[in-house]
């Protein structure tokens, strides 16, 4: 059986036989949609994959501390960044 690893609440990893939902950039606490198009541009350039994470779902990108993707994610990064004012 595959084993994914995935971040949790607390931020850190942990071995999951389920795949996640959502990818995310450590560097920059970003999560988004694995089809996001800002992300595969990145990962087309050799660039972000080093940092990569993923997330089961929404609720544990944003417990970890991960904010929504402005580009995948538009409403509900509207919806983060109103409630961080």
């Amino acid at each position: 059986m595959k084993e994914y690893t995935l971040l949790g609440r607390d931020g850190k990893p942990y071995a999951s036989t389920v795949p996640g939902t959502l990818g995310g950039h450590r560097r920059s606490k970003v999560y988004g949609r694995l089809d996001c198009p800002t992300a595969l541009r990145y990962i087309a350039k050799g660039q972000y994959v080093q940092h990569r994470v993923f997330f089961a779902d929404e609720e544990v990108a944003l417990a970890a501390g991960y904010r929504p993707c402005a580009s995948c994610l538009r409403p509900e990064y509207h919806r983060w960044r109103a409630a961080q004012v």
